[in-house]
């Protein structure tokens, strides 16, 4: 159960860089090496943007809250057209 686990975690997870039979033919060795490297990035990947969500969230109970670029030139466009 689980090779057949971990073999579905690298195809899946490996966004289209792994095919089924090359990771049940592929040594132990390196599908565990393989397999731990995924595990790593996507853990890193979700503790940042964990500590992207708590500095959002604490911008936000401060009062400062950072505009995405795209709304940007149309808020400044909004104002302009609220003076006249």
């Amino acid at each position: 159960m689980n090779l057949f686990t971990q073999i579905h975690e690298i195809v899946f997870w490996g966004n289209g860089g792994y095919d089924w039979e090359t990771i049940y033919n592929m040594p132990i060795w390196l599908r565990k090496f393989t397999f731990t490297k995924l595990r790593e990035h996507y853990e890193n990947q979700n503790k940042q943007n964990d500590n992207d969500l708590i500095t959002q969230t604490q911008k936000i109970k401060d009062g400062k809250i950072d505009l995405p670029p795209q709304f940007k030139g149309k808020l400044d466009s909004i104002k302009k057209a609220a003076k006249y």
